[in-house]
């Protein structure tokens, strides 16, 4: 799997260990930035990650800011994206399985490592199980 990955300033500390847990899940990561810890605007760099999942079929990304609540608000925005704002193992794995989520949003401030670790497998392992969920999905895009 590609992913693209892409934080505010409150997400670029965690950042290098996200990218670290993906790869060594076989996944490749391509970070869209920033660099480094000097303020910037969240919404930039969720429109940015997601003109790059929308433009790469079959690619994911992954967006982290203090919280995940602005990035996930800035992300959905975007017409064929479905970010999930997820704290752990099992809201990582339903937004896969239920929601056809492609892009995890989370708070560094919020999850540590550990947490960090369990979502970032959750997410890798799961996928969307359609069916009954199908007919949902299509209904969030209006």
């Amino acid at each position: 799997m590609k992913f693209f990955i892409a934080t505010d300033h409150a997400g670029v500390a965690i950042k290098p260990q996200i990218i670290k847990m993906l790869e060594d899940k076989g996944n490749e990561v391509i970070d869209l930035g920033p660099s480094s810890d000097d303020r910037v605007d969240y919404p930039d760099f969720a429109h940015k990650l997601c003109l790059e999942v929308l433009a790469n079929e079959g690619t994911q990304g992954v967006l982290i800011c203090g919280s995940g609540i602005g990035m996930s608000l800035a992300a959905n925005k975007h017409k064929g994206i479905r970010a999930a704002l997820c704290h752990d193992a099992y809201t990582a794995a339903m937004a896969r399985a239920h929601n056809d989520a492609n892009v995890l949003c989370f708070g560094e401030r919020i999850v540590g490592l550990g947490v960090a670790s369990s979502i970032i497998d959750a997410w890798c392992a799961g996928s969307f199980e359609g069916g009954r969920h199908a007919q949902r999905v299509e209904k969030i895009e209006i």
